[in-house]
């Protein structure tokens, strides 16, 4: 299911579309007006799109980098006029006053945002799915997940509807809905953009913004153009890559979780293909196993959990009418857990700031690690939905999602992207890299290495 034509939309990356758009061999306005009709196309089979919106012609900036490149913005970010509904029915939203500081950061790269991208309820799960409307869909099989909570954006992406569009990661939010949809997903290191409004006020910051794109190029063009908006000191400049270095890397390699979830066999055949491609290309790959504190997944639950608790006690702020009882059952049930266990919170939070100095243990010696992005391959609909019982649900989730929520933690950089290979059913598989924090050059690098080795399947060949 895509939108992908033999025109300039169809044929470009985002860093080719706005080349295309600054030579005036297509206008901005054609390019947005094309792109809204390619959603449209889509969207009554893909569900991906909270809202649409007429193009602001004052916003953006007419010499970024995407200048004139049609995109979106999840809807748990404010852009000004519009209402951020945060994939909650438990209130009405408002329409936001102003952007928020990170839309302000994205909008600066040039692009045109013509709506807003669905998320599940407050991104909590990694399968944009609901208890009483449609769920996301997956473009490549309209019977699977897009994964969450990014999931409209990749959806609309993965189907050629836009090139790039806003996502944001909290727990695997960007590199989950990539994988399931044979994306390009980076979660730049904590502090690499500007700070995610909500998630800074918290004890453990989680959430980092960034895109989903097809093409590492395109990932590569948006952290430069982020850059020279506003760069955070603190870290080493990242600037614009634009190919592979051809240093030899160590990398470190992980079949299974640290914590002991066995990936299946679709996914560990993706990740081995990935490393011997790079022990072909002269890089050293070897096993490692971070020694991660056992109780991580529980200690992750229990945070996610006061999340969910924070928010059923401050929603009113969100909007109208809030009334935490219309929560669905993931938020309901995540909670009900804190409750449980709130006494535990000041160790819960000591252990989990303390992953950080284990994690650091695995990269000494080595530049990289590379592991599966998800513990198996993309879910049917209906497996991860809000409204299956919610001790199976987070049985689920856990079994699903045991990768990805260290980076977060840690505050490390991570990619997700295509691999080698496809399920039996041709859906894409994802394998990820994660580096040292301040390290997104060294991911890049490998990242453009594979893509010019293997390119990445295409939905238009499925």
């Amino acid at each position: 299911m895509h939108a992908f034509r033999d025109d300039a939309l169809g044929e470009h990356d985002a860093v080719g579309l706005a080349e295309a758009i600054r030579r005036g061999e297509v206008g901005a306005a054609e390019v947005a007006r094309d792109a809204a009709e390619r959603v449209r196309s889509v969207e009554d089979r893909l569900h991906a799109v909270q809202l649409h919106a007429a193009p602001d012609p004052a916003a953006g900036g007419a010499a970024g980098a995407f200048a004139g490149v049609p995109s979106f913005v999840k809807d748990n970010t404010d852009r000004r006029g519009l209402p951020t509904g945060h994939g909650s029915a438990a209130f009405t939203p408002r329409a936001a006053r102003r952007d928020a500081p990170f839309a302000r950061q994205f909008l600066s790269t040039g692009v045109t945002v013509l709506g807003k991208t669905r998320l599940p309820e407050f991104g909590f799960s990694p399968s944009t799915e609901f208890e009483a409307a449609e769920p996301v869909r997956n473009p490549w099989n309209t019977g699977r997940s897009a994964g969450g909570s990014s999931g409209g954006s990749a959806a609309l992406v993965a189907a050629g509807a836009v090139p790039i569009a806003h996502a944001n990661d909290g727990g695997g939010s960007i590199r989950i809905p990539s994988a399931c949809c044979g994306l390009v997903g980076l979660k730049p290191t904590r502090g690499r953009v500007v700070p995610n409004a909500q998630s800074r006020q918290l004890p453990l910051d989680l959430v980092t913004d960034g895109v989903v794109t097809r093409s590492v190029r395109d990932s590569a063009a948006f952290l430069a153009a982020a850059e020279r908006y506003w760069r955070n000191p603190g870290l080493p400049p990242v600037g614009l890559v634009e190919g592979p270095s051809g240093r030899r890397l160590r990398i470190g390699l992980l079949l299974d979780s640290p914590n002991g979830v066995r990936s299946d066999a679709a996914t560990r055949e993706a990740v081995t293909e990935t490393a011997a491609a790079l022990e072909r290309l002269g890089h050293t790959v070897e096993p490692v196993r971070p020694a991660i504190d056992p109780r991580f997944t529980a200690d992750f639950l229990t945070y996610w959990g006061l999340l969910s608790f924070l928010i059923g006690v401050t929603g009113r702020t969100l909007g109208d009418g809030f009334d935490r009882r219309r929560m669905d059952g993931l938020s309901r049930g995540l909670r009900e857990t804190y409750l449980e266990n709130w006494r535990g919170t000041p160790g819960v939070l000591r252990r989990l700031r303390r992953t950080k100095e284990a994690y650091a243990a695995a990269f000494r010696g080595h530049d990289l690690l590379l592991s599966p992005v998800l513990a198996h391959t993309t879910p049917p609909i209906g497996h991860l939905s809000p409204a299956v019982p919610y001790p199976t649900l987070i049985e689920r989730i856990l079994a699903y999602v045991a990768f990805t929520p260290i980076d977060n933690v840690v505050g490390t950089p991570s990619l997700s992207l295509p691999g080698p290979t496809t399920t039996a059913e041709g859906l894409p598989i994802g394998v990820m890299f994660s580096a040292r924090p301040g390290a997104e050059r060294t991911l890049l690098d490998v990242a453009f290495t594979l893509e010019s080795e293997r390119p990445f399947h295409r939905i238009q060949d499925a």
